[in-house]
């Protein structure tokens, strides 16, 4: 058996698969939805669009107090406990869609979906942080990170195929935590040889607390980043079929973008090593050039570039999120820690379309271009107040 080292020792190869397989299921919730929701309505002739909305929009929302929930117990039940019962119901809900006959029954399997999700989102960095450390640590929230993103894609493109044969197959996507609850016993027996680690900086003392002032801002910048480059996924469509390419053409460039997120966790720590202590501006400066890219030509090539940049500055700043994080909670609040900072991705898919809505309203504008636009200049504002404050504490 392959042994991975840890940076303290060594799990089974196993164990480390098992928690990439929990990563990737991080990103399926909802998307067999989406290639099946024009289907749905000659399926169920009685169905409102209100109905059909929320089978895509209801797991988003339970998988946010879910999240906060899992976090907050998991130091009381144990995280194997919790992921057993997270993975259980997940494939559960995926078993039950192909014997659901009406829209409210896939309306309430789909807030199951959403429940179980919630439960093992956050753990998904949490047990990372519990088997690794230091460099290894970094390098296996990079890992994960990636792990999210091209699964994400990989689902979207055989979720988008299987609804082509037949509209239920696309639900296959949630029959994978199968192979997670085999390789959850692996975890377990690691668990049982593991010290607990988890939050292993210096900077954290005392027993069972956070950082809470320093976690706050890592929340913030999360919220900011994600609600930013959400704008690639709601709103290229539009821009695309302004420009005169159809669907297809939004696939590939999404692809691309997803796939750009994707890259930088698989050379994390020689990314960070690079950039020391100007992660987050440049993270930030990649967002900013990479949307402004992207609305200042009527032009594909300057569209894929600007897509290809603002994820990759994304992509640079999720998995050093993870790892700040980590580091700011000892071993039994890690949890929780990363559940606080990883509820801000749910929060910012929810509330991105209405911020857009809003700054268009508030601009009196309403074009294609003007959120990719107006993202742009809010990301080259936060770099400007980031800079700022940095100056000034240095002259302090």
């Amino acid at each position: 058996m392959k042994m991975i080292e840890t940076g303290k020792g060594y799990i089974t190869l196993w164990a480390l698969l098992g928690i990439w397989s929990v990563s990737a299921l991080t990103s399926l919730p909802g998307l067999a939805i989406s290639p099946i929701s024009e289907k749905l309505s000659y399926i169920f002739p009685a169905a409102t669009e209100l109905e059909i909305q929320l089978l895509t929009t209801l797991p988003s929302l339970l998988i946010i107090p879910f999240i906060l929930l899992a976090g907050y117990i998991s130091e009381r039940v144990g995280y194997i406990r919790l992921l057993y019962t997270g993975l259980a119901l997940f494939l559960l809900c995926g078993a039950l869609y192909f014997v659901c006959q009406s829209m409210v029954q896939l309306i309430v399997v789909s807030a199951l979906l959403g429940v179980g999700a919630g439960i093992i989102i956050p753990l998904s960095t949490a047990l990372v942080s519990k088997f690794f450390y230091g460099e290894e640590r970094t390098r296996q929230f990079g890992y994960v990170s990636a792990i999210t993103n091209i699964a994400l894609v990989a689902a979207t493109a055989v979720t988008g195929w299987l609804a082509d044969i037949q509209w239920r197959l696309p639900f296959l996507v949630y029959l994978l935590p199968f192979f997670s609850l085999l390789l959850v016993p692996s975890l377990k027996a690691e668990g049982r040889k593991s010290d607990g680690g988890g939050g292993s900086s210096a900077d954290v003392q005392q027993h069972g607390t956070v950082k809470y002032a320093a976690l706050f801002k890592y929340m913030l910048y999360y919220l900011l980043i994600t609600c930013l480059v959400m704008v690639v996924s709601i709103n290229m469509p539009f821009l695309l079929a302004s420009m005169g390419y159809d669907s297809s053409v939004d696939g590939v460039v999404t692809a691309l973008f997803f796939l750009a997120m994707m890259l930088p966790g698989l050379f994390i720590n020689r990314i960070l090593s690079a950039l020391k202590g100007w992660v987050l501006l440049f993270s930030l400066l990649l967002i900013a050039l990479g949307l402004l890219n992207i609305c200042m030509y009527d032009s594909l090539l300057f569209v894929i570039v600007g897509c290809i940049a603002a994820g990759f500055g994304y992509g640079i700043a999720q998995p050093y999120i993870y790892d700040a994080t980590a580091s700011l909670a000892t071993a039994s609040k890690v949890a929780y820690a990363m559940a606080l900072v990883m509820v801000m991705n749910y929060v910012a898919i929810v509330i991105s379309p209405f911020v857009t809505e809003f700054l268009q309203s508030l601009a009196g504008v309403k074009n294609e271009t003007f959120p990719f636009l107006a993202n742009s200049v809010i990301a080259f504002a936060a770099m400007m107040f980031i800079a700022l404050r940095r100056m000034v504490k240095r002259t302090a």
